[in-house]
């Protein structure tokens, strides 16, 4: 797996603190980044999850889709807000989740 070129998934905007302080996630280093650096609990079910989805994803055991996915569950088990883009091949459109 590549470490810092665009993630095969939508980036993600995460508003972590106060909603000036936001993170984008578009590659698995950004991921990485945001989880070991900026999260704000590190005891949770879904994040302690999505560490090890993340770690499986840097080591070619786990793909792109399920991080993201559990991303969000893990977004959502700490309350923060994400902004989601979601793509097809004709248009971007945003997406709140969380």
């Amino acid at each position: 797996m590549q470490w810092n070129t665009p993630a095969d998934f939508a980036p993600l905007v995460f508003f972590l603190g106060d909603r000036r302080k936001h993170r984008v996630v578009r590659t698995l280093r950004d991921a990485a980044e945001v989880l070991m650096t900026d999260w704000p609990l590190e005891d949770g079910e879904e994040y302690v999850t999505a560490v090890k989805a993340c770690a499986d994803a840097i080591t070619g055991q786990a793909g792109m889709d399920e991080l993201r996915e559990l991303l969000l569950s893990a977004a959502r088990e700490a309350g923060i807000a994400v902004l989601s883009v979601i793509s097809d091949s004709r248009q971007t459109t945003p997406h709140m989740a969380a």
